[in-house]
């Protein structure tokens, strides 16, 4: 195996544990603060969070990404793009600080005014350990990434529980956002072991610039098409639909999240360090991609099928009207892992010209979805997101095609036979779900169990039976890791 495959592998399995206990703390904290708050204080933290989420895009302006994909960087440009970062996070901070007015005045909330401003430090904050996670990231040190990140989310929201547990409300749910960021920054800090040298050029930053920008008006376009959902329902709608939303939308991020964000934090990095071998860098997008689609179909379908139980379950019956809303997204929860992957291509191989101009494409149609959807209510703009997913998938895969030299048609056909097993094994216990008696709390946990477990069960003796790529990868993969399984899992002993 040769070394960067080592490092690949090592650097996923650690951001892959990472995201598991990084969730899963957050899971917990999560259950906590929605049984003790209330879902119109998630909804006014939610639209602040949409300024400093738009806002935040403009911290490193792309040259974060630039650093990573750039094969020789020197001392000058680190140190570059750390002063640059600080002073982009003392005018955003400044600028959102004194705009709190604005944002209040925008949502007809007076209370945002406060929250705003103390948000607004975010930006500082984060800016003080970008350029030394961008380093761990280059180096595939994500061991400390991970350590960094369960450490501070740990604490922070310990934090935020106590202070909802004694009245606080949404200024809860800040501390617990600010002193995640301020104690992930002294973590990243202390293990990247980088610090910034008294270096600044602006030759070094104009090296960054051409990949770096695309990067960031990609960014910029992303953000505020991603964001501008929330910011329209919490103009139009009350801060509890809002909180409703939020919380189907943070459920369904997570499951993305478990089921390919490890693969593409590292996969970024791998196929920037092969990007002239064009071989090689095919083989890894075609055995990542095959992966990926069998999780992700495996995880979406059944989340799918417990979703009711899921969410009353450890959320309380007050959360009840986020289970259409969090099915719905569930429909469209393919697209970020997809085109991840695919977009990841064009990153890796240094085309941010392509980036953009995917980005822009994609945008437009999301725009209509935007301006026509609302009109059918947030129903009707949930289920747009779904054709919207469709045809981003379809741009990305051409895009990628084209890149790597490959047939669009091949690459477009890939996942098919993971979604069409999973078509085939929802409906019936979808059906066997809703005549499953559900009395108390006990028979739903019964009830997403056996569900839960049948699922897995037929879909994954359905991926073997036809031989599907990604379950065959998967399990050789796991023999690799866990030595004593490899007599039982089959497969090759190599990939």
């Amino acid at each position: 195996m040769s070394e960067l495959k080592k490092k690949g592998l090592k650097a996923f399995v650690w951001d892959f544990g990472g995201k598991l206990a990084n969730q899963g703390v957050g899971f917990v904290i999560s259950i906590f603060l929605a049984r003790l708050l209330e879902p119109e204080e998630f909804g006014l933290l939610a639209m602040v969070n949409v300024v400093v989420g738009l806002s935040g895009v403009f911290m490193d302006v792309g040259l974060g990404g630039a650093l990573v994909q750039r094969k020789r960087v020197l001392p000058v440009h680190y140190s570059s793009v750390f002063f640059f970062n600080l002073t982009l996070g003392l005018l955003l901070t400044g600028t959102l600080f004194f705009s709190a007015d604005y944002v209040a005045g925008f949502y007809e909330r007076p209370a945002l005014k406060a929250i705003t401003q103390v948000m607004a430090f975010a930006f500082l904050l984060n800016a003080f350990g970008a350029v030394q996670a961008t380093h761990l990231r280059r180096e595939l040190r994500y061991n400390a990434i991970v350590k960094a990140g369960v450490i501070a989310g740990t604490l922070s929201g310990a934090l935020g529980v106590f202070l909802a547990f004694e009245g606080y409300g949404v200024w809860a749910l800040v501390t617990q956002n600010l002193s995640g960021a301020l104690l992930r920054v002294l973590l990243i800090w202390f293990f990247s072991q980088w610090t910034p040298k008294i270096l600044f050029s602006f030759k070094a930053l104009r090296q960054l610039w051409g990949f770096g920008f695309r990067m960031f008006l990609s960014g910029l376009l992303d953000a505020f098409f991603t964001r501008l959902d929330v910011m329209i329902i919490g103009k139009i709608f009350s801060p509890g639909i809002l909180g409703y939303f939020q919380r189907a939308k943070g459920l369904d991020g997570m499951v993305v999240q478990y089921s390919s964000g490890s693969l593409m934090s590292v996969l970024f990095p791998v196929l920037s360090k092969l990007q002239n071998d064009l071989r090689q860098f095919r083989q890894v997008v075609f055995r990542s991609y095959h992966m990926l689609a069998y999780v992700v179909f495996l995880l979406l379908g059944g989340v799918y099928l417990v979703s009711e139980d899921l969410i009353v379950l450890l959320f309380t019956e007050k959360w009840m009207p986020s289970v259409p809303i969090f099915r719905i997204l569930v429909l469209s929860g393919f697209v970020y892992p997809f085109s991840a992957l695919l977009v990841n291509v064009l990153s890796g191989r240094g085309n941010s010209r392509d980036f953009l101009r995917l980005e822009v494409i994609k945008k437009v149609v999301m725009g209509i979805n935007l301006l026509v959807g609302f009109y059918f209510g947030l129903e009707g703009y949930l289920y747009g997101l779904v054709l919207v997913g469709l045809n981003a998938v379809c741009w990305n895969t051409w895009f990628a095609s084209r890149e790597m030299g490959q047939c669009f048609q091949y690459l477009l056909r890939l996942p098919l036979p993971y979604l069409l097993l999973s078509l085939a094994t929802v409906p019936p216990l979808r059906w066997l779900a809703e005549y499953w008696p559900t009395i108390d709390a006990l028979d739903r946990a019964m009830r997403l169990v056996g569900i839960g477990l049948a699922y897995l069960i037929v879909y994954e003796a359905g991926a073997f039976a036809l031989r599907l790529e990604g379950e065959r990868l998967l399990r050789t993969q796991l023999g690799r890791f866990v030595p004593v399984l490899s007599p039982y899992l089959g497969g090759e002993t190599r990939v």
